[in-house]
């Protein structure tokens, strides 16, 4: 699957096992590593009360507990595969943090677009040292957007580095020794540094952004849907987003590797507070076939 677009050989590329069964844990994650795509996943009956089916998510390093573009583009496949009825409005996937909610929309019995629920965000305090941040994008320190460098987490915990510009986005280059020095000052558990720019463009996106996750053997990533969620309640936090606006975020990922990525964030807000986080977008169908396994 091709996933957060709408056309084929945009967006990011998944590989969708429908049928895991009797596979290991190990062959789950050398079959990851085989597709070397940034994940792969593997649907399992229900192993949770409350769950429709069972899906593990594995990038070509290591078993992911949750992931967004992998959340929705199995969504997409099974309903291709007939899987998911058509006219179908919700279903629950078991994924490694739990019960997680997927709102779908059909067009003419075809999937036309799904809304996967996160968690509610949790915020690490500001960190300090922004030239830390600066030197694992390769950038100077007057690049920073006057606003935190902070670990937010709705799932899996990001460093969300904002950036001034979407020059600077795009001019990011990462040095794997000073991200390896980031990831320790932050506390030691991001999965990834995530920059962004809310400069605006002709484009209307929200927000202009990158991933790099080499820890997890994904250097960088087209379109994150795990790192979205907590971008949209940073936006929100830090009132870079109006209230009235949260609820219909466009972040713009990919651009830079040629995969350009359409990544919607839904914040619910009220009395101050964030009370939903959702990321969806679409996923089209790239190709099928049968991998040997022995």
């Amino acid at each position: 699957m091709d996933v957060f677009t709408d056309h084929l050989f945009g967006g990011n590329q998944l590989a969708v096992f429908p049928d895991g069964r009797g596979l290991s844990s190990e062959t789950m994650q050398a079959v990851a590593k085989e597709m070397n795509f940034s994940e792969t996943t593997f649907v399992l009956p229900s192993e949770q009360v409350g769950t429709d089916m069972r899906v593990r998510i594995f990038t070509p390093g290591s078993e992911l507990p949750m992931a967004g573009h992998p959340t929705i583009g199995t969504t997409f496949a099974l309903a291709r595969a007939g899987v998911i009825a058509p006219a179908r409005e919700r279903i629950v996937f078991g994924l490694g943090i739990g019960p997680t909610p997927v709102t779908m929309t059909w067009s003419d019995r075809e999937l036309s677009f799904a809304w996967m629920t996160q968690a509610a965000p949790v915020f690490g305090e500001p960190i300090s040292d922004r030239a830390c941040a600066a030197a694992a994008l390769g950038l100077p320190d007057t690049a920073l957007a006057d606003f935190p460098v902070q670990v937010v987490s709705c799932g899996l915990p990001y460093v969300l580095v904002p950036l001034a510009t979407r020059k600077a986005v795009d001019g990011a280059v990462l040095s794997v020794s000073e991200y390896d020095r980031l990831v320790r000052v932050a506390g030691g558990d991001a999965n990834g540094v995530f920059l962004f720019s809310t400069e605006r463009a002709q484009d209307g996106a929200t927000a202009y952004s990158r991933m790099f996750a080499p820890a997890v053997g994904v250097f960088e990533d087209p379109a994150t849907g795990s790192a979205s969620g907590p971008l949209g309640c940073y936006l929100v936090r830090h009132q870079m987003v109006p209230a009235g606006s949260a609820g219909a975020m466009l972040s713009l990922q990919g651009v830079k590797m040629g995969r350009p990525s359409d990544v919607h964030i839904s914040i619910g807000v009220g009395g101050g507070d964030i009370h939903s986080v959702r990321v969806g977008g679409s996923s089209v169908l790239a190709g099928e076939g049968t991998l040997y396994i022995p």
